[in-house]
């Protein structure tokens, strides 16, 4: 996954308010223990700050209050009637390939013709 993906996936871990050590959050993001320390220098960039709790025991808390939003569309969040499009972005993405789309501008009167690369499928509100 990218760096986003794996930040934001790190804060909805953590969001919780379960106390994660660095080995296992490396682990469910499938990283190297050294990029969870990066992910956490991101996150106090951005102004969210992980609290670490030393000793044998210790890990990484939040303990704030941070909306993480669902990220990922999946084939139970979209219409049926899309499905098809869902999986043929899907198996772009998998496989590497481009995606030839129409755009349409914000008030849906000018289209445009582009060719994408896409990454990953992300829901942004319930739109």
């Amino acid at each position: 996954m990218s760096k986003v993906s794996n930040v934001l996936e790190m804060l909805e871990l953590l969001s919780s308010g379960r106390k994660y050590q660095i080995a296992e959050l490396a682990e469910k993001l499938e990283v190297s223990p050294r990029m969870i320390r990066v992910y956490k220098e991101e996150c106090e960039k951005a102004g969210i700050y992980i609290d670490t709790v030393k000793g044998p025991y210790g890990g990484y808390v939040l303990r704030q209050n941070v909306h993480v939003p669902q990220r990922f569309i999946t084939p139970d969040t979209i219409d049926v009637s899309d499905k098809e499009i869902y999986n043929l972005v899907s198996r772009a993405i998998k496989n590497h390939n481009k995606c030839f789309i129409e755009y349409y501008s914000k008030d849906r009167k000018n289209i445009s013709k582009r060719v994408i690369h896409p990454y990953e499928l992300i829901l942004f509100g319930n739109e």
